[in-house]
């Protein structure tokens, strides 16, 4: 039998031709759908400080989620990876402050404001695929279960519904969401 690092490896790639596949009209109502849900959830109309991925490719769109954060007068945070292999949640006041960075994900400058722990009242993360009682699979690079793991708050995972898988291999490392959020 594989071991879960292989069997997490395979579920990457087959999942990840899934989303390249979905179509855009799909992908735009999908977004819309989780947008909406994200904006009516109680624990983002709570929230002062939010934590959010920048969306790039395949992935659930959080653009608009991050202008309506903006719009409400959360605090807005984004990832910013640094050179240990870390990531942290740089404060952004607009999405032109973003530059390509790691991976080519656009970040925040060097001298964005660093979250502290306990400025964060909900994060908002991504996923290649999840199950709906919130086992969740990354990239694989661990960037967001080391993060949680500092910034203790909710998480709620966004994922398409047509990426949704019925269950999914899990590590002591990985770190389960609170929510996850499809269309």
């Amino acid at each position: 039998m594989e071991n879960i690092k292989e069997q997490k490896k395979a579920l990457r790639r087959a999942y990840k031709a899934r989303g390249e596949a979905l179509t855009m009209q799909y992908r735009k109502e999908a977004d819309r759908a989780i947008r909406e849900k994200i904006l009516r959830d109680t624990r983002w109309q709570r929230a002062r400080g939010v934590f959010l991925y920048v969306s790039v490719g395949a992935e659930p769109d959080t653009h608009a989620l991050i202008d309506a954060a903006l719009r409400e007068g959360k605090r807005v945070y984004v990832p910013r990876c640094l050179p240990d292999r870390t990531m942290e949640a740089a404060r952004i006041r607009s999405l032109a402050e973003l530059r390509p960075g790691a991976f080519g994900i656009p970040e925040p400058p060097a001298d964005a404001e660093a979250a502290l722990p306990g400025v964060l009242d909900l994060a908002i993360v991504p996923c290649v695929t999840a199950t709906e009682s919130g086992a969740r699979l990354g990239h694989g690079a661990g960037y967001y279960d080391r993060f949680l793991r500092r910034h203790a708050c909710p998480a709620v995972c966004l994922c398409y519904r047509a990426l949704l898988a019925d269950t999914l291999p899990t590590e002591a490392h990985d770190v389960a969401m609170d929510a996850v959020v499809c269309d």
